[in-house]
């Protein structure tokens, strides 16, 4: 079992599932259930576009945060390697529909430029990153303003919590593709792997976004953006 559930981390590279990794039918199927996220996605940032043409240099800076961040490697456990996302700030500011398109021209052009990812594997890898991370970050953001929570604190556990919850969907697609008859034994080795270098990186993402949210509060971009995505 150990050896099942570890080869796929070691081939996988991280967060990022590489080209043609997952079986056939788990692409599909993470590509189906991705879809939808990407149509409303799409449709939302067109009417932005059309509301405000001014914000487009946002959303541009937004994806060039999560390319940046996502595309550092840093070696894990058996031969994986771990990475930020970047996605918890773009979350916060311009909304998580946005952040589902943006992640996924992220995802894309590291799978083309880079090779980190694929286009068989961009469907799960976009799920995880583009879809489940900004909906966390976004909901625990607003969940803990509404608690009275101080907006540095909310913006660091929002890309902290958004960044882990990446690699834990990302465990999940793991091991449901290769859990080899023990789903749950072999979700949580992937998750054991994953989080020994995750966690520490996750909490200098969330260190890192407080400060860059600040500096652009400071530049009072946020507000305006801020106004729109709610």
């Amino acid at each position: 079992m150990s050896s099942i559930a570890f080869l796929p981390i070691q081939l996988s590279y991280g967060m990022h599932i590489a080209e043609g990794f997952l079986p056939q039918i788990w692409s599909l199927f993470w590509s189906i259930a991705f879809l939808p996220f990407l149509i409303l996605s799409i449709r939302y940032i067109t009417k932005q576009f059309r509301l405000n043409p001014k914000n487009r240099m946002l959303y541009v800076l937004m994806a060039a945060f999560a390319f940046t961040l996502s595309s550092l490697k840093i070696p894990s456990l058996a031969g994986s390697c771990s990475h930020p996302t970047g996605m918890g700030l773009g979350a916060i500011i311009v909304g998580p529909l946005p952040m589902m398109a943006i992640g996924t021209v992220v995802l894309l052009l590291q799978a083309l430029l880079i090779a980190h990812g694929g286009l068989t594997t961009l469907g799960a890898n976009a799920f995880s990153m583009a879809v489940v991370g900004p909906l966390v970050s976004f909901g625990l953001y607003k969940g803990l303003e509404k608690m009275g929570v101080s907006q540095k604190i909310r913006v660091f556990i929002a890309a902290f919590v958004g960044s882990l919850s990446t690699y834990l969907v990302t465990s999940i697609q793991l091991g449901i593709a290769f859990s080899g008859g023990n789903i749950i034994e072999t979700v949580v080795k992937f998750i054991g792997v994953f989080m020994v270098t995750q966690v520490p990186i996750s909490l200098a993402e969330g260190l890192l976004t407080v400060v860059v949210f600040n500096l652009m509060s400071d530049a009072q971009m946020t507000d305006r953006i801020q106004t729109e995505a709610n």
